[in-house]
């Protein structure tokens, strides 16, 4: 399984990007997905998850009301709608397949490569 994230880049604060996550494989449609950031000296942190039908969604509280994570099966694609950007989103963004369902407690078996997203003010 191999994934790989892009859409990141240089945006201005209160500007949006949409991330995409392409996994490789014929699994992505059975497991959770998640994507989470490390800024510049800190931890890596959690983002949002989607379980994997799309119908279940968690938010970091920093992320509630501005990102929307989806996904497409049919594409093995999943989504970071990241909507109203500060500073404090400058990020590299990695998404993670869950080894469940549904993203829990059971943790990630693979990570892509992460895209980075600066957010200028």
């Amino acid at each position: 399984v191999q994934l790989q994230a892009s859409g990141g880049g240089l945006v201005q604060a209160g500007g949006s990007l949409r991330l995409s996550c392409a996994a490789s494989g014929r699994t992505f449609n059975t497991r959770g997905m998640g994507w989470f950031r490390q800024a510049p000296g800190k931890e890596r942190e959690f983002v949002a998850t989607i379980d994997w039908s799309g119908s279940v969604r968690n938010y970091a509280d920093s992320a509630k009301g501005r990102f929307t994570i989806s996904r497409d099966n049919a594409k093995n694609t999943v989504y970071l709608q990241m909507n109203s950007l500060s500073p404090d989103d400058t990020a590299v963004y990695y998404c993670a397949r869950s080894r469940a369902l549904v993203p829990g407690t059971v943790g990630y078996d693979y990570w892509g490569q992460g895209t980075q997203v600066t957010v200028s003010s």
